[in-house]
């Protein structure tokens, strides 16, 4: 009896800091795994990036482009996209807030402009993708020894490869014997070594199912608060749930936009 009374006045009538439900526990449990996946990912990008950093391609030079557009942008539209998923992160946020408020009309509209948010993000990521995928009309020269090849701007007999510029004889032996190619896919890469459009379809593509999975459940959610689903449970617990997933794919975004395009 004595220690039944100690264990239930242990905390001398404080709150407890380590009530959760089942559900969030599980959802962390969730999250940190994939946490570990997306840093071995990201590890195994970095490590190839250090070995093959002669050849590697420069972001600012990779993604210039910006819808409706002419001219070079350096990563103005990518910038534009973080700036997109950070403020859906916000809504959610505040989804959730009104979600403890039992405001309905609260989570509804905050709830919406979340999923719009995701929805242009993953549309501005497919359009990023397009341009990726089909190069500049320029092209590039890929040798024999896999090597990538630019004509130098105004000239057809100087190439720059590797940082280096090739004139004379050894420019012309290499244009002889270069194919030249548009774009980038598994295979070849116009911009550099071909393992950056690898790790780059790979990775965001995987950070973007995530981002789908997430406005799919998003939407679901979303009906269910119109059916007034959380309304009869007498909680918004699902919505905070579905948050906790929602900021951790932002915050691996920021990773990802950390390693392609800023270092």
């Amino acid at each position: 009896m004595e220690n039944t009374v100690t264990k239930n006045n242990l905390w001398g009538g404080g709150a407890r800091p380590m009530i959760a439900s089942y559900g969030k526990l599980m959802m962390w449990f969730f999250l940190m795994t994939d946490a570990l996946t997306f840093s071995a990912f990201l590890g195994a990008y970095g490590f190839q990036r250090f070995v093959h950093a002669d050849a590697w391609p420069i972001a600012d030079e990779v993604f210039n482009h910006f819808p409706f557009i002419h001219g070079e942008y350096p990563m103005f539209f990518v910038a534009l996209m973080t700036f997109i998923l950070i403020m859906s992160s916000v809504t959610m946020v505040l989804a959730v807030h009104h979600g403890h408020k039992m405001n309905k009309k609260g989570v509804i509209i905050w709830l919406g402009l979340t999923i719009i948010g995701g929805l242009i993000f993953l549309g501005s990521q497919a359009w990023e993708w397009y341009h990726f995928i089909h190069g500049t009309y320029e092209g590039a020269l890929r040798g024999a020894d896999g090597s990538i090849a630019h004509f130098v701007s105004g000239t057809t007999s100087e190439i720059i490869r590797h940082g280096e510029v090739l004139t004379g004889e050894v420019a012309a032996s290499f244009i002889a014997s270069a194919q030249e190619i548009h774009g980038a896919n598994l295979i070849y890469n116009e911009y550099g070594h071909p393992l950056f459009a690898n790790f780059f379809f790979f990775i965001t593509g995987f950070h973007g199912f995530h981002v789908f999975s997430g406005v799919v459940i998003l939407v679901v959610i979303f009906i269910n608060v119109l059916r007034n689903t959380y309304e009869k449970r007498g909680h918004y617990e699902m919505v905070e749930k579905v948050g906790l997933y929602w900021h951790f794919v932002d915050l691996v975004w920021v990773f990802v936009f950390t390693f392609f395009y800023l270092v």
